[in-house]
């Protein structure tokens, strides 16, 4: 376990988020696991489905590994799918449950007004000083639309039927951009992150002229609630976009970019091709994190906080997550390189 005696000050990742230096090494991750959150917070997540208590959890885990804020959803809403079996792999078509113009007719759309964002203000007496939340959603605009109709079924219906395609991608997306709407005016938030997977190894999941059709449009609109509300936001996309970065950074105006995997673009190399553009985050490749050794994991650590001294625009975490899988050793190598340069 790691020991943290710095207060959190969320002043830090605000600076990596404006491409600033900040005044020390800053830590970012989107997602722990609920072991690790429980062994950080020293407490186990309550058994329903209660937010504020999850919240809570969070919060403790989140301060007692040193970051400043705390990952965190804005309310229990989402998008109602088919089962989805569990395993090593999984089919981009199973559980979906819309193929067709009568299935979309059908299905009962949410309504994420109808949801409870309360949380957002009850935790302010939990929040400790200085720190903030950072709002996740219930996956993106293309990860939804994907699960609810299936990878196969929507490459078919753009081709077939691109109006329907683009009533799909309206009925996700504008509900996306009213969740984030609901969560952004909270004082306890201090960014949003939009997760939404869009590529696979080498390419994006829909051709580039496509994803500028259907998917980036929403993303526009959920960067401007951000910004309007005077919050910076997190695209949080795993895959490779190379073909459209230039779309995150300039035509979307995400603040900063989260994901990396070393078979795609190591996160080094990210740095330096963009960090004057965009503030990079994470990016310890899973698979190191795995087979690595603690010290090759907590050397790897300090040289990208080396790399990032003069510039900034940098914030250490995974390239991904922290799936239970990770072990608890190697996780703790790598954070432990930020707080012993506090």
């Amino acid at each position: 376990m790691v020991t943290v005696s710095v207060q959190p000050d969320f002043s830090n990742l605000l600076a990596v988020l404006r491409r600033e230096r900040p005044s020390r090494p800053t830590l970012f991750e989107f997602h722990l696991n609920g072991p690790l959150y429980e062994k950080l917070a020293r407490v186990s997540f309550p058994e329903d489905n209660n937010l504020l208590e999850h919240t809570r959890v969070r919060i403790s885990a989140f301060k007692n590994a040193g970051y400043d804020y705390a990952a965190v959803p804005g309310s229990l809403f989402a998008f109602p799918k088919g089962e989805h079996r569990k395993g090593k792999t999984i089919s981009l078509k199973e559980g979906s449950v819309i193929h067709d113009r009568k299935g979309f007719e059908e299905y009962n759309w949410p309504n994420p007004d109808n949801f409870d964002y309360s949380s957002l203000d009850k935790i302010s007496s939990d929040l400790p000083d200085g720190m903030k939340l950072m709002v996740y959603g219930p996956c993106g605009v293309l990860e939804n639309v994907m699960q609810l109709v299936g990878y196969e079924t929507i490459c078919y219906i753009i081709a077939d039927d691109p109006k329907l395609a683009e009533d799909i991608f309206e009925a996700v997306g504008s509900r996306l951009v009213r969740y984030y709407e609901l969560s952004a005016i909270y004082n306890t938030v201090g960014v949003l992150m939009s997760n939404d997977d869009w590529g696979f190894k080498t390419q994006t999941m829909l051709s580039p002229d496509d994803m500028r059709k259907f998917v980036f449009p929403w993303h526009k609109q959920i960067v401007s609630v951000a910004h309007a509300n005077g919050k910076p936001v997190i695209l949080h996309s795993c895959g490779c976009l190379t073909s459209v970065m230039d779309d995150v950074i300039d035509d979307m105006g995400y603040d900063g970019k989260h994901s990396y995997e070393d078979t795609i673009q190591t996160v080094e190399s990210a740095y330096d091709q963009y960090h004057d553009r965009i503030a990079i985050l994470g990016g310890i490749d899973l698979d190191f994190l795995c087979r690595s050794t603690p010290e090759k994991i907590y050397m790897r650590s300090k040289k990208l906080f080396e790399r990032a001294e003069s510039h900034g625009a940098y914030a250490l975490g995974t390239g991904n997550s922290v799936p239970e899988y990770v072990p608890d050793r190697n996780y703790f190598a790598m954070i432990q390189a930020a707080l012993d340069l506090r």
